[in-house]
């Protein structure tokens, strides 16, 4: 089995704004795009247009109905992908030592040389963010895009998860927990950021901004602030627009 690394020198993350997220799942195509094209194997897809398609993701969203205090209804996009937990289960499930946890960044990867595709790993993950991609053979999970982040033939504002770069909302945002005075970390502790799941004990190092309230809309609700534009439109407008819109019908 693979032992963990006892501390890291980061905690590198993401932190994801529930609130802002949009479901386009721009994120989820352009990390299919990014590690297909570059880091290991390519995330494979079967019969992607037949009656059954298969295909490995590293990330993906989901989207809910929510309810606050059983009224007003509203929709939450939720992505998700691994969280490079700091007690990693996936790690130390692994006979083979092909899943291991960085010493210098904290981020959790996967050895695909020495994978043999057991399974393990994913039925320790309590947040199902492991996928066996069956034509490689392999388990396989986000990366946090290592082959990105450190590549200094990149331009700078490129060397971010590809995720981060392509959301055009900036849900996502990456950074390192480990130092106080990041953007990461002020988010977090400004935002109220929390862990998925904590009960299960892995320490995950992402973090979720809480969505809020349908209503909670510069202390009115949003129905408040269309109705101005909600009137009821007269079927025939009268004063200078009314003779005008008579004039026209005559041309």
């Amino acid at each position: 089995m693979t032992a963990l690394p006892q501390s890291t020198e980061k905690k590198l993350g993401l932190v994801i704004d529930l609130d802002t997220c949009v479901g386009c799942h721009a994120c989820v195509i352009n990390c299919k795009e990014w590690n297909t094209s570059n880091y290991g194997a390519p995330l494979s897809d079967i019969d992607a247009y037949g009656a059954e398609p298969m295909g490995t993701f590293l990330n993906r969203v989901h989207s809910y109905e929510a309810k606050q205090d059983g009224k007003n209804a509203q929709t939450i996009h939720f992505p998700k992908s691994c969280l490079h937990c700091e007690d990693a289960p996936c790690v130390t499930v692994c006979p083979t030592g092909a899943s291991y946890k960085r010493v210098e960044d904290g981020i959790v990867l996967v050895n695909e040389d020495s994978c043999i595709g057991c399974g393990l790993c994913a039925w320790a993950c309590p947040y199902g963010a492991r996928e066996l991609d069956k034509a490689e053979g392999v388990m396989k999970k986000c990366t946090l895009c290592v082959d990105r982040i450190y590549n200094e033939n990149l331009p700078e504002i490129d060397r971010t998860p590809a995720c981060v770069r392509t959301c055009p909302a900036g849900a996502r945002h990456f950074g390192d927990f480990a130092d106080p005075d990041s953007n990461v970390s002020k988010l977090t502790a400004e935002r109220g950021g929390m862990e998925l799941m904590p009960e299960q004990g892995t320490k995950p190092v992402n973090r979720y901004l809480p969505p809020r309230p349908k209503t909670d809309v510069t202390g009115i609700g949003k129905i408040d602030i269309l109705a101005p534009y909600l009137d009821p439109v007269p079927e025939q407008a009268g004063g200078f627009l009314g003779w005008l819109d008579k004039a026209l019908e005559k041309i």
